[in-house]
């Protein structure tokens, strides 16, 4: 087995063997699993996560990446939590945690879908195809942690592994998050005025963020200080709680 920091040195990029390789990844994840009921799974359990980050492993580092670990701990988890980042991977003085947000990728292949998805730069197809790009995504920033401590996707060194391994163009997702099919589905942006009532008081004023709700900021001398130099109260309001205003001009009047 080559030593994995020789392997990062010596493997060229070769988009045929990476195309070969995640095909085959495809296969043995889906014929190893007992929860997995097709490539837009509708059910995953954490030992998903494991069998394609070994898969994935041994297709591309020939098991030098478990090999490099050693005794130290990996462990994997499902988040319903994250709602923009689609993975993490983290250390932790006892080993490492690999986190997959379930809130982003069963959003992706749905009937809902109104765009191409794609992870990474690369197109994909079902939902498994996604789960692989972001699982090849943190698998690289393990490699790195293991390595040489520090991971950041911004850098450059991270972006070539990615690339000469895996075909990534792109350090980003480009799933379907929360945030976009909530603005998507009600037309709400972040700057719109909006009213909605408060304990049977109606407020006004304008979001400041869109996720499954939206956060409104109303003006209050006793809020907490903004950098536009008001204060103001924040409240998490359901979108279909809000209803929009027309936007003002600098005098204040309706525009």
């Amino acid at each position: 087995m080559a030593d994995l920091k020789t392997l990062l040195e010596t493997r060229q990029h070769d988009p045929d063997s990476i195309a070969q390789r995640a095909r085959r990844i495809h296969q043995a994840t889906l014929s190893r699993s007992r929860h997995l009921d097709g490539p837009n799974f509708t059910w995953i359990h954490p030992h998903d996560l494991s069998t394609l980050f070994d898969e994935i492993d041994k297709e591309s580092f020939g098991g030098s990446v478990r090999m490099r670990l050693g005794t130290t701990p990996l462990t994997f988890r499902l988040s319903r939590r994250m709602s923009q980042r689609a993975g993490t991977t983290t250390r932790f003085p006892q080993g490492y945690t690999i986190k997959i947000s379930t809130e982003i990728l069963f959003r992706n292949f749905t009937r809902e879908d109104h765009r191409p998805i794609a992870a990474c730069g690369l197109p994909c197809s079902d939902r498994l195809e996604a789960l692989q790009r972001v699982m090849e995504h943190e698998l690289v920033h393990l490699i790195e942690m293991l390595l040489w401590v520090d991971s950041s996707c911004k850098e450059g060194r991270f972006q070539e592994i990615a690339w000469r391994f895996f075909g990534h163009t792109d350090h980003r997702h480009a799933l379907i998050t929360p945030r976009e099919q909530a603005i998507a589905t009600s037309g709400i942006l972040p700057g719109n005025r909006v009213r909605f009532l408060f304990e049977g008081v109606p407020l006004t004023g304008f979001v400041n963020r869109v996720t499954k709700r939206a956060t409104v900021l109303v003006a209050d001398p006793q809020g907490e200080p903004y950098s536009d130099g008001g204060r103001y109260r924040r409240f998490y309001v359901p979108l279909t709680l809000l209803e929009v205003l027309p936007a003002e001009d600098h005098t204040g009047r309706n525009a």
